[in-house]
């Protein structure tokens, strides 16, 4: 029998394990891993670099960064934030490096590096591991069988303990064993995923890539024309907007801008069916008008000059040929011979282009779903179940998700940390 099982091979799986056995090094450990890897999202996360945190250290700031469990996850950070996360590798012989974004790697810049230091973590620390051991049912032992308290099987064996932290992730099959113990799942959607879009404007230009700012619309709202009434009568809502450097792809529009658009807007965009309209503006530092009045200046003072040619504003070329292309200018045309209308069009390209994206693509290998565990059911201050006793949770397998930048780890770290912290101190009491 052992004293902790913990359900999932992951970077929570693995924290736990560490921490759990350091506080008390006569526990027996155990890690239930489905695949025949471990720390498998670990390996390929941040490019295969492992960005492990971010340097930002005021939990009421980092809780900014989680469209889902900000509210419940500020006392946790208090209590294991970034610092103590970072500080946990370099007091291990891991050391880190603060990217100028503030995202946080090892100095190696290799993910293996994290991997190798979590395999030998264990092996020192005497926690065992089985690989290819799929967690099929969780049972909760009668009261009057004292000391051990669960039952798991998995597709192998039948394993017997006093505690269970599930960290297992976004894993659907043990959302449903969880279900079975009468917690409440909230149906898991995508986050974390680049817009797919067709359309001439940024066709054959893929990375290019610039600041800008992108407003989700309301799905009901697109028109491919691009408006001319500088002076609307009212703007059209807007359902989530971010600004940031935004990339060309092959297949669309990905960056920063969009994953962060992604996030926030993961349960809206699922129900739109991942077909709905966006607002680019190419100059997020200018409103229509003043870029129009900027072109009508250009328009006198380099009248002998082509408007292909001469690229005014600060976006990359390529992505200004194809402005000027939609806006209805030829190739040949010069300043002089332009008409209000085609720099009104151009003005609107460039600060108010209309988009429409039809399907999402996984950003890289960043694959991060909204949905989980109803926050409702746990207690934040030990991560145990509010239904079962000796039940833990932490990671992804709860309603907790982040943008890019390092924090879906530390919502890893600090829970898996502070569930560590709960069971042991349970099991010295027990003792």
């Amino acid at each position: 029998m052992f004293d902790v099982i913990i359900i999932g091979g992951g970077a929570a799986g693995f924290y736990a394990a560490v921490h759990l056995a350091e506080i008390n090094p006569d526990l027996e450990i155990a890690i239930l891993e489905r695949g025949k890897e471990v720390l498998k999202k670990v390996r390929i996360s941040g490019g295969g670099r492992c960005n492990v945190t971010n340097s930002e250290t005021d939990p009421s700031a980092l809780t900014r960064n989680y469209p889902r469990g900000a509210k419940e996850l500020l006392g946790p950070l208090y209590t294991h934030g970034t610092q103590d996360t970072m500080q946990f590798f370099i007091d291990r012989g891991v050391p880190l490096k603060v990217e100028d974004d503030g995202r946080v790697f090892p100095v190696s810049n290799s993910s293996q590096t994290i991997v190798d230091f979590f395999l030998n973590e264990i092996v020192r620390l005497g926690i065992q591991v089985f690989r290819q051991s799929s967690v099929v049912a969780i049972e909760a032992m009668p009261e009057e069988d004292s000391g051990t308290k669960w039952k798991i099987t998995t597709v192998k064996n039948h394993y017997f303990c006093k505690k269970v932290l599930v960290a297992a992730g976004s894993n659907p099959k043990v959302w449903k064993l969880l279900e079975n113990l009468g917690h409440t799942i909230v149906p898991p959607v995508p986050s974390l995923f680049t817009f797919n879009i067709t359309d001439e404007r940024i066709k054959g230009i893929q990375g290019v890539s610039t600041p800008a700012r992108v407003e989700v619309l309301p799905k009901h709202t697109y028109r491919p024309e691009i408006t001319l009434n500088l002076k609307s009568k009212g703007k059209e809502k807007t359902l989530y907007s971010a600004e940031g450097p935004l990339l060309v792809t092959h297949w669309g529009l990905s960056g920063p801008v969009i994953l962060r658009l992604s996030a926030w807007g993961a349960l809206t965009l699922h129900d739109y069916n991942y077909r709905f309209p966006i607002r680019v503006n190419w100059l997020p530092e200018y409103h229509q008008s003043s870029v129009l009045a900027l072109l009508m200046e250009v328009k006198e003072v380099e009248a002998k000059k082509t408007v292909l040619r001469t690229k005014v504003v600060e976006i990359p070329r390529r992505l200004w040929t194809n402005l000027v292309k939609a806006s209805g200018i030829a190739k040949d045309e010069r300043w002089a011979d332009v008409t209000k209308e085609q720099l009104q069009n151009l003005s609107a390209q460039l600060t108010n282009g209309r988009f429409l994206v039809e399907g999402k693509s996984t950003f890289k290998d960043e694959f991060v779903t909204a949905g989980g565990l109803d926050l409702k059911e746990i207690n934040f201050k030990t991560y145990e179940s509010k239904i079962h006793k000796n039940l833990y949770f932490a990671g992804e397998i709860i309603n907790v998700d982040a943008i890019t930048g390092g924090f879906n780890f530390q919502n890893a770290w600090t829970s898996s940390y502070i569930a560590a912290q709960a069971i042991a101190t349970e099991l010295t009491k027990e003792k």
